[in-house]
């Protein structure tokens, strides 16, 4: 057997889970956004763009997920790097393991569970209530874009705080000692060595949340009470409730055209701050 035969046949198991669980999948998805809604609902078979053109029908749908998906990113971002750089440079390795389990916690909890934890605390007997005794009041909070980012980020925080953590924690802590005898402030340390030498964490927790935000529609159907539509909603209606597969299907499509687009922007962004970052250290 050759090395080339020999690599095809590695490759074979994880090519054929691909196609099965991937490629043919989306395929259908792709050959049903051709088609139309059979008249007691479903799927019939045609080659129309109907489905295409009547994509600005749920354009709300994608303007919240653009605006909100990128935003609870950057949310959870801005609270995960300060607690894994603590978790990572600043705690005793002694605390670490335990710390690390508290950040997961939360997992351990259904999402249906927390969210209406947090319908309580965002409705009228939660934090308005405590807001309106200070003299706040009729401050609503609930079934709004602000609700549905406050779930983003406590459900998705844990998955944002590891990658970056373990970006830090192989941060050989040499080179900060080295930066701090060398006279750096701990800014600067910060911004030329810490930063840098964490991009790999930080692109990868940004990817994850940000991926499975794109298709989120559990916290805003609760936490945005109708008022806050994802495309992930906008799918669950057109495909349980209206049983408009095809129309369904071309929302789905133009989904995932608009998060491929995104990601690879996002990715070439990636390899262009890592590329300064080698450059930077070769100086």
């Amino acid at each position: 057997m050759t090395e080339r035969e020999r690599n095809w046949l590695l490759v074979a198991p994880a090519g054929a889970w691909l196609l099965v669980m991937l490629v043919l999948p989306l395929s259908v998805v792709l050959i049903f956004s051709f088609g139309e809604r059979a008249p007691a609902g479903g799927w019939v078979p045609a080659f129309t763009l109907e489905q295409y053109a009547n994509l600005p029908a749920r354009l709300t749908a994608f303007q919240n997920t653009l605006t909100l998906a990128p935003l609870g990113t950057l949310a959870a971002l801005i609270i995960a790097y300060p607690l894994a750089y603590q978790l990572a440079v600043r705690t005793d390795p002694k605390w670490k393991t335990i710390l690390l389990v508290l950040v997961i916690v939360p997992f351990w909890t259904s999402i249906l569970i927390r969210s209406y934890a947090w319908i309580f605390i965002l409705g009228g007997q939660g934090l308005p209530a405590l807001l309106g005794v200070f003299g706040f009041e009729g401050v609503r909070l609930i079934y709004t874009p602000f609700a549905v980012t406050v779930g983003i980020v406590y459900g998705y925080l844990p998955l944002m705080v590891f990658p970056i953590y373990v970006a830090l924690d192989r941060l050989d802590k040499r080179l900060l000692e080295a930066s701090s005898d060398l006279g750096a402030r701990p800014l600067t340390t910060f911004l030329r060595v810490t930063l840098p030498m964490s991009i790999s964490g930080i692109a990868t927790g940004c990817m994850l949340v940000f991926i499975l935000l794109m298709g989120e529609f559990l916290i805003p159907a609760l936490l945005g009470g109708g008022k806050v539509f994802f495309v992930g909603n906008a799918l669950v209606d057109l495909f349980l409730q209206s049983r408009n597969w095809a129309f369904g299907s071309a929302v789905a499509v133009m989904l995932i055209l608009v998060m491929l687009v995104t990601v690879t922007i996002y990715m070439r962004l990636i390899a262009r701050l890592s590329a300064t970052r080698e450059d930077v250290s070769i100086m």
